[in-house]
């Protein structure tokens, strides 16, 4: 019996790797949150350009989803035509989003403007005058 092979410290040496992972992960979304929440203080503070500070916000969105996806969902670990088929349809979703929030504004911002009793904009009467003077 001697030739027997047990896995028992190959399992401790994987699950030292997926922990050591998971805190990397931890700590790098931490970072981020922090950052963002200093940028929204100071933003608060200083009144930044809301377009800039937004994007940021997008932006830093985006890294922490692909972090949460790719460690904790073990999607960083899959190949790459699995990760496209749950990518696209996920984009495609988020476009779809985007556009029902796009059309119900201006459908909001059309209801407001025809809305009964809303005065209409005063037309622009254009007058010609001759340089004859008055016709009769």
């Amino acid at each position: 019996m001697s030739n027997t092979h047990t896995d028992a410290g190959q399992d401790v040496h994987v699950a030292d790797s997926s922990t050591k992972t998971i805190w990397r992960t931890f700590w790098i979304l931490l970072g981020i949150t922090v950052f963002e929440i200093a940028i929204a203080l100071a933003h608060m503070q200083f009144h930044w350009p809301k377009l800039p500070v937004n994007s940021l916000f997008i932006i830093l969105t985006i890294v922490k989803a692909f972090f949460i996806v790719a460690e904790f969902m073990h999607l960083g670990h899959e190949i790459k035509n699995l990760i496209m088929t749950v990518l696209m349809p996920l984009l495609l979703f988020v476009w779809f989003i985007i556009a029902f929030l796009a059309d119900g504004d201006s459908w909001k911002n059309m209801r407001k403007d025809l809305a009964p009793g809303t005065p209409k904009p005063a037309e622009k009467v254009q007058v010609i005058e001759h340089e004859g003077g008055h016709h009769e």
